[in-house]
């Protein structure tokens, strides 16, 4: 015979002890039950929410009360559909509060930078515990799950130095600096950049998007919301070069131009040499899988292109 779909805890809770009455409602909250009726609530019916709902009932009897846990089948006044937009809407409540939390954490970030890490732990925390009891598929989940991502990022860029601090090559030095996985020109070139002028011992991480959060230390380059990356028309590399103050080393200006119209497309400077760049880049990609050893062959290219556009040395 098929399961009924619901559990129901119907209680009658004494007078006294006055904290029963409170204690109670707490646990249903956690447990993500809704309140259906005056004393009567409901979980979906499941293993795990008939075991929470017999501790609860029986920590009530054990005060002197009364309750009994049922399965129900609804038959009429009150439909299936009906207690899911309940337990939909409750959540929804939930999320909309953590959202309406995360923008006020964001907006105070770079105010306050000693406590924000420590307010997006306990909001994700909250998060975790809403979505496990979000039975039905609550909209709002999605808006919250945004707002969250919103502040955390928010928080990051206030806890690494303000971009006017970074635009030093002493203070990129000893980070780890990270794009997205599957490089190509403007992550090549600007790695080559930041290893061959900034930093030699910089290290690289390679990321899906969507479920990276930065970390303490870590720098951003041609990707979402990064510290470095593209500014109007201009490339992540051109954006490097102006940022550090590079721009007036004319054989990295032409270096610029070749990955500018190789990445963005445009034509814009149409120098010579840039297919045939394109079409080693392409090779290079199509050859090597991994993103370490692009880097590492690039590094070579790019060397190599930038010593083309250097004056030799009279002598």
């Amino acid at each position: 015979m098929q399961s009924s779909p619901w559990l129901f805890l119907i209680h009658q809770i004494p007078p006294t002890p006055a904290y029963l009455r409170v204690k109670v409602w707490r646990r249903l909250q956690r447990l993500g039950a809704v309140q259906v009726k005056s004393s009567v609530y409901v979980l979906p019916n499941t293993e795990q929410a008939r075991e929470d709902f017999t501790w609860l009932l029986r920590e009530i009897t054990g005060e002197g009360g009364d309750a009994l846990v049922c399965e129900v089948s609804l038959v009429d006044g009150l439909g299936d559909a009906q207690v899911e937009a309940m337990f939909r809407a409750a959540r929804d409540e939930d999320y909309a509060a953590l959202a309406r939390d995360a923008n006020e954490l964001a907006a105070s970030a770079e105010a306050e930078r000693a406590k924000p890490l420590a307010a997006l732990a306990r909001l994700r925390k909250r998060f975790a515990e809403t979505a496990s009891i979000d039975f039905h598929g609550a909209p709002g989940k999605r808006d919250a799950e945004a707002a969250l991502a919103a502040a955390e990022a928010r928080i990051r860029r206030a806890d690494m130095p303000a971009p006017r601090d970074l635009a030093t090559r002493e203070a990129l030095r000893g980070r780890t600096w990270v794009t997205r996985a599957g490089v190509f020109v403007d992550r090549i070139a600007s790695a080559w950049l930041v290893r061959r002028f900034i930093d030699p011992d910089a290290r690289f991480r390679f990321v899906t998007e969507a479920r990276y959060r930065p970390a303490p230390g870590e720098v951003r380059f041609d990707m979402y919301e990064a510290e470095f990356t593209h500014e109007g028309d201009r490339c992540t590399f051109e954006a490097l070069l102006e940022r550090l103050g590079m721009g007036d080393d004319a054989a990295l200006a032409a270096v610029a131009e070749v990955v500018h119209d190789i990445d963005l497309k445009d034509g814009k400077f149409g120098r010579p040499e840039t297919p045939g760049i394109e079409l080693l880049l392409a090779g290079l990609a199509r050859a090597e899988p991994d993103d370490a050893r692009r880097l590492e062959r690039g590094a070579a290219l790019f060397d190599a292109l930038y010593a083309s556009f250097t004056p030799p040395i009279a002598g």
